[in-house]
């Protein structure tokens, strides 16, 4: 139990400096996020509790084909908003516009043989 409660405290205070830092600095808050934080933290969690390496390696490369389809994200919320769109309804339609590509990249991959 105290080894769940160390993990999901970890994973909070790096979510909660990122935003903290972001009061101050935008720009290098950013640059910790684009960090794969929350994938080297599963890499991590996973190598403590004794995971396959070969599993690791197969984590990671899923996560990469799943990272292309996520920046629509980044590039669609900010156009949205400065077109004068609430934040509210801008996240909205950039998270389902998100959600679709990663609908239409699972055949995609599943036809290059990408196994998720």
């Amino acid at each position: 139990m105290l080894y769940y409660a160390l993990k999901v405290g970890i994973s909070a205070f790096v979510i909660v400096a990122i935003t903290e830092i972001a009061k101050r600095s935008s720009g290098f808050a950013a640059l910790l996020a684009a960090i794969p934080l929350t994938s080297l933290l599963a890499f991590i969690w996973l190598h403590v509790e004794g995971a396959e390496p070969a599993r690791i390696a197969e984590l990671s490369n899923q996560i990469f084909w799943l990272v292309l389809p996520s920046l629509v994200l980044f590039l669609l919320l900010p156009l949205l908003i400065r077109q004068g769109l609430g934040f509210w309804l801008s996240l909205a339609i950039s998270v389902a516009t998100t959600a679709a590509c990663y609908l239409a990249m699972l055949p995609v991959l599943r036809k290059f043989g990408v196994q998720l």
